[in-house]
């Protein structure tokens, strides 16, 4: 997700700018309204505190599905805790106290879901899952398959609102990305093979994976492997595989091929010009027949497709009434 991580840079260096005039303090998440409707709401979130900054501690206002779309940082909410990392989603249950902690990198930026818990219960009654579904039962759920074109969506979506590509606040699609992901998430969470509570590492081993998402996210280009990518965190290959996929819920294949597709998606939802076998080559992707493969897998759409369907999405929301009910709603 480089194209929203770019922000997040921005916001952090312009941090660093004020640090130098006056005594560093911990500045509170800026959160930007990017939609609301009945029930639901949904708000871009810049986060820029550091190692340095104290955690922060809140509550839960309504239950809150969170996007992490760049940066790391760590979770708590009651006895659970675990590293949240771009791709990922935090979950939160109404009232429910909570801290975010940067021990080992600065900033992150989320589009953080808010739901009323009555109008999400009804919406999964209707949905036809049982009571006992109908809350998030788990702090976190890894980058998976299952999530990966909603999240896709909505990262696009917010890119292009930031871009001036589309009206700001009551565009037509967040309604259908909030009741989509609520839903796809609980099935994921209900099933439990997704969302298993994720480990509590010592703090070395933190430390090694966090490096390692950041390489990757940063260089989702390279030629990364098992043995690279062990030997720049300077363990063994096995210790690697288990610490990473014990803190990051997923294998760093898995990882890594997720934020190459995720990012290969957000340059054909910004760049209508730009050629498939370039946008392959860019991400990562060595082989056009792979990277088909890989997408339509993970997207359940051909790069072609989904280009176009991004383009038909942005237009409704820009086209009349559409573009003249959110205008009026500004």
């Amino acid at each position: 997700m480089q194209g929203l991580a770019v922000s997040l840079q921005r916001a952090l260096a312009e941090r660093e700018r004020e640090r130098e005039g006056r005594a560093a303090s911990g500045r509170a998440p800026a959160a930007r309204p990017l939609a609301a409707g009945a029930g639901w709401s949904v708000d871009d979130v810049v986060c820029t505190l550091g190692p340095g900054d104290r955690p922060y501690e809140e509550r839960h206002t309504s239950a809150c599905l969170a996007i992490v779309a760049a940066g790391v940082f760590g979770y708590r909410s009651g006895n659970a805790r675990a590293l949240m990392t771009p791709g990922a989603l935090m979950l939160g249950e109404t009232g429910a106290c909570f801290e975010c902690g940067h021990r080992h990198a600065a900033g992150d930026r989320c589009l953080s879901f808010h739901y009323d818990p009555a109008w999400l219960d009804e919406q999964a009654a209707s949905a036809g899952l049982v009571p006992a579904v109908r809350r998030w039962r788990s702090a976190r759920v890894p980058p998976v398959r299952a999530l990966a074109p909603l999240v896709a969506h909505a990262c696009a979506d917010a890119l292009a609102q930031e871009r001036g590509h589309a009206l700001g606040a009551g565009g037509a699609a967040w309604d259908e990305i909030a009741l989509e992901l609520a839903l796809a998430t609980l099935r994921v969470v209900a099933s439990g093979k997704d969302a298993a509570a994720p480990a509590t590492p010592g703090a070395a081993a933190a430390a090694r994976v966090v490096a390692t998402l950041r390489l990757i996210d940063e260089t989702p280009d390279d030629a990364h492997t098992l043995a690279s990518l062990a030997s720049a965190a300077g363990v063994s290959e096995f210790y690697f595989l288990r610490t990473f996929s014990a803190v990051a819920g997923v294998t760093p294949h898995q990882y890594l091929l997720r934020a190459r597709l995720r990012a290969a998606a957000l340059r054909l939802a910004a760049d209508d010009e730009a050629k498939i076998v370039d946008v392959a080559l860019a991400s990562g992707f060595n082989d056009l027949s792979n990277f088909n493969a890989a997408f339509r897998a993970e997207f359940g759409a051909s790069p072609r497709a989904w280009r176009a369907a991004q383009r038909e999405r942005h237009l409704a929301q820009t086209s009349w009434p559409n573009a003249a009910q959110a205008a009026a709603r500004a």
